[in-house]
């Protein structure tokens, strides 16, 4: 049993009528009469009394009859909603965003993408950089915003940030006149910083061990404002992104050029290789690299 024979079959129940249902079908009356018989004889009953001058519904024909509309119903609205999804006119996309990237990057991409896709749903889910690249790994994100590098052999990618760190302090801080500052003169301060879940966090981390020192951490942050003002009260020293450092008030803290190392702080925009991606979500990585290059 397939869809055409139930197709043929509702059509000569709908007009009581071969000739009328070949007509609405555009076949000939001895190919849909060929095709209700090959119905009746796989199912093995009768489904319409042929013997008097209008056909009629057996009993069991009313059954199928019922049961084949509804069908019918259920693949129609199949294939409206596989044109909705395939058309990009519906869908819906996780996206998970560290803190410091929604606001520097992402409003005018998401803001452009929702007038041209207005029923397509985007949920935001902001977390660190480690944990948005875990969740896309595990399938729970279509996509991720990351922290280069990143597992090459899970994840795919598109570059759209180079940044780097540099050293905010208190305006009135020992190294706020100085136009560079090496991670070594950094050694017996207290630093602020991101949870463990941001990749910022182990980063700077190992580059502090490698040259020479454990970071004495005095408080830990989600959010790179916050962070900024626990500086501007003169609670500790912190490592920013240049990027965020430029929205920063200067009369509140003072930022210092990082040196030896630099640690960078360069993004892209990651998805699963080897996972099935919506249409939605194929759109918004085409149309987010399109309008980054454009910015570039």
């Amino acid at each position: 049993m397939d869809i055409r024979q139930l197709t043929y079959f509702v059509a000569v129940v709908k007009h009581n009528s071969f000739s009328k249902a070949a007509g609405e079908l555009h076949v000939t009356q001895p190919t849909i009469s060929k095709v209700v018989k090959g119905l009746e004889d796989e199912l093995g009953v009768t489904l319409l009394e042929r013997s008097t001058k209008h056909i009629e519904l057996t009993d069991v024909g009313e059954v199928v009859a019922k049961q084949a509309l509804n069908i019918r119903k259920s693949v129609e609205d199949l294939e409206t909603e596989l044109t909705e999804v395939t058309g990009l006119r519906t869908g819906k996309i996780r996206i998970g965003l560290p803190p410091m990237v929604g606001a520097s990057f992402f409003p005018g991409v998401l803001a452009e993408f929702y007038q041209m896709y207005p029923n397509i749903a985007i949920e935001l889910i902001e977390d660190g950089a480690l944990a948005v690249a875990q969740s896309v790994e595990r399938g729970s994100l279509d996509l991720g915003v990351g922290l280069f590098p990143v597992d090459e052999t899970i994840l795919e990618y598109f570059p759209f940030a180079e940044d780097q760190l540099m050293l905010v302090v208190h305006p009135g801080h020992r190294l706020a006149g100085k136009s560079q500052v090496r991670l070594a003169e950094l050694e017996t301060e207290q630093f602020i910083f991101y949870r463990e879940d941001f990749t910022l966090h182990h980063r700077i981390w190992e580059q502090c061990l490698k040259h020479g020192f454990e970071p004495k951490v005095v408080y830990e942050s989600s959010q790179w404002d916050f962070i900024s003002e626990m500086v501007a009260a003169d609670l500790g020293i912190a490592l920013l992104p240049s990027t965020i450092c430029r929205e920063l008030r200067k009369d509140k803290v003072t930022s210092v050029a990082l040196i030896e190392p630099v640690i960078p702080w360069n993004l892209g925009l990651i998805w699963r290789k080897d996972r099935y991606l919506t249409f939605a979500t194929r759109e918004f990585i085409s149309f987010a690299g399109r309008h980054i290059k454009g910015k570039r």
